[in-house]
């Protein structure tokens, strides 16, 4: 490790990976600090899914899509408390970043395009491990290819100033996570500024307590090292934050297992688009399965410990994935018939049946009168064999984080950028609002990771 780079990267996943790559293809000298023993953080646990609008996977499926339409569900979801400059940003180089991670990187995605919760229509791609992992392990060989410094456990611990300029870092070699310990530091100087790619908080209980108390006792999706003290200190330094109370909840994950999770699979893939949310008291459908993940997740709370998500057969062949390592781990269920299905649950067969009905009938008319869920290509719930999910809602994303301009510079509380600092990905605000899109998490950190790495030194 030398004292001194043209820049310095903080964080190991999509935002800071995609930052470097581009830092270092306009001549940077770069390095990326991870403090976690391997790179990815909450990146790698993801499901790596990136949205885009106007893609040839899109026109391959007939699906007709715009930029407009796109940002328009941004903000609806966001009830427009999003930054529009960003919001734009985002939509008008969201294709290009699709296009980056599958031409230039390599990753391989799936030929279908999906749709999740608020999008008015599909324009979600997974990739074909269905992880993160995919993208993580091609910014990983791109580095490598263009001789990108990488030191995982090394902790930076904090900002190095000079009157008002972000100079360097001071860090912690060989530093392990949760005991807290380091074989040494070291100060490492910047020419051109840092990225800050550190994350969210969605683990750090403290920002829970002062913005989100309500939210302090629920699990959550993110690794435990998702507390970003970073973001805490320039909190104190005169960095401007937005939107720090809004924290979105997951709601596609399994009550029965912690942390992510495997069951988010069913309950995005399979129960949101195809199946049904069901009160496991009432057996009452009580929201369409297809808002935004903020009001879905509200919802879903508001209904007790757990909801149950339920689908049949032809919705899982539909969605076509393959579901064996949730149902091993007893997380997902089957049952050959409905009065099976109600007696597991203790609830009244009458009132699922009724319910099903109900919503066959809306399948069949092609319009869900109770609850206005898009109906396109769903299927009447009849074929057994049904699955069952026990579904409650994690902490999953904080929406809220620095304040940054289109160029990925931090600004302070008079909206005037600090010289020498940039921030992308998950630490930053403003781009999302109240609420966050799925899919539009990765789309994020590639946009916005490529900008602060192709305007660094800009100043």
């Amino acid at each position: 490790m030398k004292d001194i780079y043209d820049v310095v990267v903080i964080g190991g996943g999509f935002a800071g990976l995609s930052a470097a790559i581009e830092a270092k293809l306009r001549g940077k000298d770069v390095v990326v600090f991870e403090q976690m023993a391997k790179i990815g953080g909450n990146s790698i646990i993801s499901d790596g899914g990136i949205a885009a609008p106007n893609t040839d996977l899109q026109e391959k499926h007939h699906i007709k899509d715009s930029k407009d339409l796109m940002k328009a569900d941004i903000l609806k979801a966001g009830k427009h408390k999003n930054v529009e400059e960003l919001v734009s940003v985002l939509v008008d180089e969201a294709k290009s970043a699709f296009d980056w991670t599958r031409d230039y990187l390599g990753v391989e995605y799936l030929d279908r395009v999906d749709i999740f919760g608020g999008h008015s229509l599909a324009r979600c791609y997974t990739p074909k491990s269905i992880s993160g992992r995919d993208l993580i392990g091609a910014l990983k060989k791109k580095c490598e290819e263009l001789q990108i410094e990488i030191y995982t456990r090394t902790k930076v611990d904090h900002f190095i100033k000079k009157k008002d300029l972000y100079t360097g870092v001071w860090v912690l070699k060989d530093y392990l996570f949760g005991k807290e310990t380091y074989a040494s530091s070291q100060e490492v100087l910047v020419n051109d500024g840092l990225i800050l790619a550190s994350g969210g908080y969605g683990r750090n209980k403290d920002l829970l307590a002062e913005y989100k108390e309500e939210y302090l006792d629920l699990d959550s999706t993110n690794k435990l090292s998702a507390t970003n003290q970073l973001l805490v200190e320039l909190m104190k330094d005169g960095a401007q934050v937005v939107d720090m109370e809004e924290v979105q909840l997951l709601p596609s994950t399994s009550y029965d297992e912690k942390g992510f999770g495997l069951g988010n699979l069913f309950g995005d893939y399979v129960v949101f688009p195809l199946g049904i949310l069901v009160n496991p008291k009432t057996m009452h459908r009580f929201t369409s399965e297809l808002i935004d993940r903020g009001m879905l997740a509200d919802r879903m709370i508001n209904q007790g410990d757990y909801c149950l998500g339920i689908a049949d057969q032809k919705a899982v062949d539909y969605a076509g994935w393959d579901l064996s390592k949730i149902m091993n781990k007893g997380v997902l269920k089957t049952f050959d018939n409905l009065e099976e299905l109600a007696n597991d649950c203790s609830s009244d067969l009458t009132a699922l049946s009724l319910t099903l009905d109900q919503y066959n009938t809306y399948v069949r008319s092609r319009e869900d009168k109770d609850f206005g869920k898009q109906i396109t290509n769903q299927q009447t719930i009849d074929q057994p064999p049904y699955y069952v999910m026990r579904m409650r809602p994690k902490i999953h994303h904080t929406m809220g984080g620095l304040a940054i301009n289109a160029k990925g510079q931090v600004l302070d509380k008079l909206g005037k950028p600090l010289p020498k600092l940039y921030a992308a990905g998950e630490t930053t605000g403003g781009i999302h609002g109240a609420t966050r899109l799925g899919s539009m998490a990765v789309t994020d950190c590639i946009v916005f990771g490529r900008r602060a790495g192709k305007h660094i030194g800009d100043e």
